[in-house]
């Protein structure tokens, strides 16, 4: 599966872009617009997304390279 793919599939699940869900991380604490807050761990991310949206690690880890800068 493609990167793409994967972040199509978490919106599909979600109803979120990955940018959706990086405003609603910043917003959180979690992240900022260069990547992860400072001290944040991608495990905080990824457990955030599966409690709060359901998600699998897969697509969650998906989501953690998004914010870190992964586009392709």
């Amino acid at each position: 599966m493609s990167f793409q793919a994967y972040l199509d599939n978490v919106e599909a699940k979600t109803g979120k872009s990955a940018s959706a869900l990086q405003s609603i991380a910043i917003d959180k604490g979690l992240a900022d617009e260069s990547g992860l807050a400072p001290g944040v761990k991608p495990g905080a991310i990824i457990d955030w997304l599966k409690r709060d949206f359901d998600l699998g690690h897969g697509h969650a880890m998906s989501i953690v390279a998004y914010f870190k800068g992964k586009r392709s």
